[in-house]
């Protein structure tokens, strides 16, 4: 609860009208004024979706590469074997490898941020899965994280991409950069998941889409986003 949090939390909260839809713009300036935190905060957007997660057709995932980056260096581990190998390490890949790669995560290393594999490798990566897939870091076709076209993928991770998946409530959550970015630069990073998310909708959901959509730092209170500003 709010009345639990910090001075700081508070004096920012105070610069909140919790009654209010920001616009776009004004929504990501007003996050960037209000962070407190001592480091650059993860500015991340949250979407509350109508849609019954219980339904498979209506279970969104998927990735997208913002144009503006995350501003974090991705550590990105990629199994395969052969030319696939070697056109990973030529692609910035930080660690390549195969069955030694694997083993090292089940002796508990994972101090990665992406997992990528080619669809040969499955069968050696899905035994990884009660470890990998807690943490989202499971390979998978649709975030483009097993595919034959490693090179790519390893870029696509370096260069920004994030993820996008809904929680068992119909939640996504994604970051779209740090405070320390340009307003405009947030702002086209939001649309261009915003867009993705609009995209994925559902042929099977009925009424209103998104219900709710707002944005937040760290640390920092949230701010509710007027989705007629988009």
């Amino acid at each position: 609860m709010a009345k639990n949090r910090g001075k700081k939390y508070q004096d920012a909260l105070k610069k909140v009208d919790s009654k209010k839809k920001y616009a776009v713009n004004d929504a990501v300036q007003l996050v960037k004024d209000i962070d407190f935190a001592n480091f650059d905060s993860t500015v991340e957007v949250a979407f509350k979706l109508n849609v019954d997660t219980k339904q498979a057709d209506q279970q969104l995932r998927g990735a997208v590469v913002l144009p503006n980056g995350t501003g974090k260096d991705q550590t990105v581990i990629v199994f395969a074997k052969g030319d696939n190998a070697k056109a990973a390490k030529d692609a910035g890949a930080d660690f390549v490898g195969d069955t030694d790669l694997a083993g090292k995560i089940q002796d508990g290393w994972l101090d990665f941020d992406v997992a990528i594999a080619t669809p040969d490798m499955m069968p050696v990566v899905g035994r990884l899965g009660r470890i990998l897939g807690p943490k989202g870091l499971m390979p998978n076709p649709k975030t483009g994280t097993v595919t034959m076209d490693v090179a790519k993928a390893v870029e696509e991770s370096k260069a920004g991409k994030v993820t996008y998946r809904t929680d068992r409530d119909g939640n996504v959550a994604v970051p779209f950069g740090k405070a320390s970015f340009d307003t405009d630069k947030l702002v086209e990073n939001l649309k261009t998941i915003e867009d993705i998310v609009m995209k994925a909708r559902p042929a099977s959901v009925r009424g209103t889409y998104v219900q709710h959509a707002s944005i937040a730092s760290t640390f920092g209170p949230s701010v509710t986003l007027d989705l007629e500003s988009f």
